[in-house]
């Protein structure tokens, strides 16, 4: 079941476990049959193991090298079934700013079941 309070403590567990890219954090995040969506066309990703393997691959977060990072969200829709959730992800160096769009399903024990993550890069100015 998915409400705000819910959604706020999964999207704080999200970024626990973007900077520490802990498997232990990764895979609280996600249920055992969770279906992770990357971008549009691709194959998600399938099941806690896939995703974290998948996730520690990518490497992002503050363990990547990239320096300290600011990040902004916002729910824009909160269902029983979906959370719709827009964010700003800032890093200081090099400087780049990303806008992100997720779709989060939670289970009843707040752990998500499907989340899709799109995320797109503003323009250097």
């Amino acid at each position: 079941m998915t409400n705000l309070d819910a959604v706020t403590a999964w999207v704080q567990s999200y970024r626990v476990a973007w900077e520490s890219n802990d498997p232990h954090d990764v895979g609280g995040l996600f249920a055992d049959d969770a279906a992770y969506f990357t971008e549009p066309f691709a194959r998600p990703w399938f099941g806690r193991d896939e995703i974290v393997a998948k996730w520690l691959e990518r490497g992002d977060g503050r363990g990547d090298g990239r320096g300290d990072t600011t990040f902004e969200w916002h729910p824009l829709i909160v269902t029983e079934d979906l959370a719709i959730i827009e964010a700003r992800t800032a890093y200081r160096e090099p400087p780049q700013t990303f806008s992100n769009m997720w779709v989060l399903r939670l289970d009843n024990s707040g752990q998500a079941r499907q989340f899709t993550e799109w995320w797109m890069e503003h323009p250097k100015r």
